[in-house]
């Protein structure tokens, strides 16, 4: 697998890893490792938490770390994501189980985890060499997305110690707010149809279902498939996870899930448009119907959860460049996310007003 292990790069400058100090951690903390040197490489994809390869011999592991830089508040929260997965892990397979966490800065100069290494393919926008994209091979990966999350969220989470780590009463409410004050503090430009938009969301909230672990991060990049695509042998970004609606999640995964008739701006939003385009896989409304098929659960408000995925997404683009803006990061990609923030509101707003 490791040929078409897709993403592994050589650590970017400015970004590497002090070795020796975290050799030394990793042989104090984690038991039977064997001897040798640490070799570290990266994986390049994902826009905020930094994700590197870890070998020492023949074991290998993934350690997360936060972005370089100021970064908000308990958006990268590592202790989180490792309560989260510690406490998953033994429920549901498909998280990785994770070795050990640490907040001692000196060992990589951040909070970080250690995880276990899954193998297989990510996809985004392209399938891996040597796959013929099918339709069929399209259906079947829509599926599989469906039936996982249905899995997630049939667990029980009084039995894990999310059900301490989190509120589902008032989970919308709280949600909605939050992103509107998120928005306004990260506001770089008078746009639009945004305050309409906050009143319609406010004004439209739906009575929650039975609360359940959402991922809150659920797309196909975060997705890891066996060779011949027949599971999924790993779900990642669990920073987000919590107890709430399960609809919001739903909701957010179909604000990520591209269609072929989608605006543009929203297809080519971050680069090149995801394979969901492709013929086959699931339109967002068949992906919802099927959801609700088969999780039994009444999906007739996905409007809203819908409209409210895109406000979402709308304001983590613009806090990125919020921060583009602001000096604190140069990165070219970002100059132009105030244009895919508008597109994003514009289409928000269109959803809400469809009903």
């Amino acid at each position: 697998m490791g040929e078409h292990e897709n993403g592994i790069i050589p650590v970017r400058a400015g970004e590497e890893l002090d070795k020796d100090r975290l050799q030394q951690f990793l042989q104090k903390e984690i038991k039977g490792l064997p001897n040798g040197q640490l070799k570290v490489q990266q994986f390049g994809t994902g826009h905020s938490n930094l994700t590197y390869a870890l070998q020492i011999g023949d074991w290998e592991a993934v350690l997360r770390r936060p972005p370089l830089g100021p970064v908000a508040p308990k958006a990268h929260d590592m202790e989180r994501e490792y309560k989260i997965l510690s406490a998953l892990h033994p429920l549901f397979n498909t998280a990785p189980k994770p070795f050990v966490f640490s907040d001692d800065l000196s060992i990589v100069g951040s909070p970080f985890f250690v995880m276990e290494r899954r193998y297989g393919y990510v996809l985004d926008s392209d399938f891996p060499e040597g796959v013929e994209p099918t339709p069929e091979l399209g259906r079947k990966i829509s599926e599989k997305m469906v039936d996982l999350l249905v899995e997630l969220h049939s667990l029980d989470y009084q039995k894990t110690a999310l059900a301490e780590m989190a509120r589902p009463e008032g989970f919308m409410q709280r949600q909605v707010e939050g992103w509107i004050g998120r928005y306004k503090r990260a506001q770089t430009d008078q746009l639009e149809g945004v305050e309409r938009l906050a009143e319609w969301m406010r004004a439209n909230i739906p009575v929650s279902q039975a609360p359940a672990i959402i991922h809150y991060d659920f797309k196909l990049n975060n997705a890891l498939f066996s060779e011949d695509f027949s599971e999924i042998t790993g779900l990642f970004d669990w920073e987000m996870t919590t107890v709430g609606d399960p609809l919001a999640d739903l909701g957010a995964a179909m604000s990520y899930w591209i269609q072929a008739d989608d605006p543009e701006l929203l297809k080519e939003g971050l680069g090149n448009a995801p394979v969901t385009v492709m013929e086959g896989f699931y339109s967002r409304e068949e992906f919802i119907a099927s959801y609700g098929k088969k999780s039994g659960r009444d999906v007739s408000d996905m409007n809203f959860y819908l409209t409210f995925a895109y406000f979402k997404l709308a304001v983590i683009v613009q806090q990125i460049y919020y921060r583009y803006k602001k000096g604190q990061t140069q990165d070219p990609r970002f100059a132009h996310f105030d244009q895919y923030v508008a597109s994003l509101m514009a289409h928000a707003l269109s959803t809400a007003l469809e009903e």
